[in-house]
């Protein structure tokens, strides 16, 4: 085999006990896009999905192993901002592991992290011999066509690789800053970039998901309350995407650094904020494929499914044509989110709508969001949505730089008194690649010691101080918060009363599982 594509499993660690039954188990939509386009290159290749298949970091080591592939490919992406990094626990455990059971099989590694910390991640983790610098495709098409891949005079030639050379020595290195290491090299080379695939070019070099490589969707399960408008069955369940990037800059957020075409050390997200999308009458071809697999529950994992009406809104159209039945949800932003959209999204099987809210108070937002949506009236678009039948999952941000205890309280009691269907609520994160990335490493503020802590539901979980709050009193208002929203006896009858018994009990079954803190001194 050319090349195995790994989605290692990390989800223990990032979701403590919520692993077992409440987190999701998603699609592993790049590594199904990245097999596809190996396959079209004539390259033979498979993909090797640990979480869905339950597999231990031994097994999955060995598997790899067994592969005989040429090129262990992990690809190290989560379909959330919060997911791309603590991924790379899962990742770095299997990929030790194949070193030390002392094959020649080559590892490559691919995902946001990497992108944004490409030197750092070469002179840290030995058990890596190459890396992409953005989102890898061509650069992996490219490095397939080497006879040898231990010839750095060939290796030096493919756009977008990253690795080290035989002057590599670790000790020599006291500060693994990527602005250190830049400066003085230290025999590891990150070739000139290579571009990403353009939008004219995406139905012919990223045409769709390699389905057959996958799992059965049976072996995939939705969120539990995106379940509550589908009989509260979890599966089948697949993920897509429409489209790639974003077009904004948030402080929070590093979705955009996999689109970068820069390898500079101090370049964030908000430098390559690109926005490409697959035509809607290519990929009504691809949820044509879901709907003869039998999959109902289809998460659009875009980071924006609601932004171009041209594009949403004629794939709603295509859909609604088809006559396909799906529970779907997606992402939007309160800007882009109009009340003429909703009927079109509702038709569709659009059923969820998760909103990005982040902070309801105006003048703050103004100040961490980009482009800003600061004059929404939100309360007016959640009766919007909610009157057009769409569900709300409300997601809020904690101890974003403005923030103080008053504010994160007056957060709290909006969601309260506008209650949405489902709940969630982040601490602030320095998530490797985001723009708050390079503003935690300035302000010198702690920053995890291990991968699972950019996860902000692990027991590792290091968030990042402001100027008012210490991160431990972030994530103790955090998850105090949630437990609030979700132990009121209000929000409790609402699920109860729209989508019965079930729902009301799987909330009342997760709040029995307690999540532990480091940073609280658990």
């Amino acid at each position: 085999m050319d090349i195995l594509f790994v989605n290692a499993n990390s989800s223990e660690v990032s979701y403590q006990k919520l692993a077992s039954s409440f987190s999701a188990i998603e699609t592993p939509i790049w590594a199904g896009m990245l097999a596809k386009h190996a396959q079209i290159r004539g390259y033979s290749t498979s993909i090797l999905d640990c979480e869905a298949e339950r597999l231990d970091v031994e097994q999955s080591a060995k598997l790899c192993i067994d592969s005989r592939a040429r090129i262990i490919c992990f690809v190290v992406y989560g379909q959330n901002p919060n997911d791309g990094t603590p991924r790379m626990e899962g990742s770095i455990a299997t990929s030790k592991l194949i070193k030390q059971m002392g094959t020649e099989q080559k590892i490559l590694f691919v995902g946001p992290h990497v992108a944004a910390l490409p030197r750092q991640t070469l002179a840290i983790e030995d058990s890596i011999d190459f890396i992409c610098q953005n989102e890898g495709v061509y650069t992996i098409s490219n490095l397939l066509q080497l006879t040898n891949l231990n010839d750095e005079k060939q290796l030096s030639k493919i756009k977008g690789l990253g690795f080290r050379t035989k002057e590599f020595d670790k000790h020599k290195i006291s500060d693994f800053s990527e602005t250190n290491i830049f400066q003085n090299k230290y025999g590891i080379i990150l070739n000139e970039p290579e571009q990403i695939v353009p939008r004219s070019l995406l139905e012919k070099d990223l045409p769709g998901i390699a389905w057959e490589l996958l799992p059965s969707p049976n072996k995939y399960r939705t969120s539990f309350w995106h379940s509550w408008s589908n009989n509260t069955e979890t599966s089948p369940f697949a993920s897509i995407y429409t489209s790639l990037g974003c077009p904004h800059k948030c402080s929070f957020c590093m979705i955009n650094i996999i689109n970068r075409n820069n390898n500079s050390p101090d370049i964030a997200s908000s430098d390559s904020n690109i926005f490409r999308y697959w035509q809607p009458s290519f990929m009504i071809t691809q949820l044509d494929r879901l709907a003869e697999m039998g999959v109902t529950n289809v998460k659009i994992a875009d980071e924006l499914f609601v932004l171009n009406p041209n594009h949403f809104l004629e794939l709603c159209k295509l859909i609604k044509q088809r006559g396909h039945k799906f529970n779907f949800w997606a992402y939007s932003r309160v800007d882009t989110c109009k009340p003429q959209y909703l009927e079109a999204l509702k038709d569709a099987g659009v059923n969820w709508l998760a909103l990005g809210i982040e902070n309801p108070n105006q003048s703050l937002r103004r100040e961490f969001v980009k482009g800003g949506f600061e004059e929404v009236r939100v309360v007016d678009l959640i009766k919007d949505i909610r009157n057009a039948g769409i569900n709300i999952i409300g997601n809020y941000i904690f101890g974003l730089p403005p923030d103080t205890h008053e504010s994160m309280q007056e957060t709290l009691n909006f969601a309260l008194n506008n209650l949405t269907e489902a709940f969630n609520i982040y601490p602030a994160q320095a998530l490797p690649g985001s723009p708050l990335y390079l503003h935690a490493i300035k302000n010198q503020y702690k920053l995890p010691d291990r991968y699972a802590g950019y996860s902000m539901l692990s027991y590792y979980t290091q968030n990042i101080p402001n100027s008012n709050l210490t991160a431990a009193e972030i994530i103790k208002a955090r998850d105090n918060a949630w437990k609030v929203y979700h132990q009121n006896s209000e929000y409790l009858q609402l699920l109860e009363n729209k989508f019965g018994i079930k729902a009301r009990q799987s909330v009342e079954s997760m709040l029995k599982i307690e999540l532990k803190r480091k940073i609280l001194g658990d």
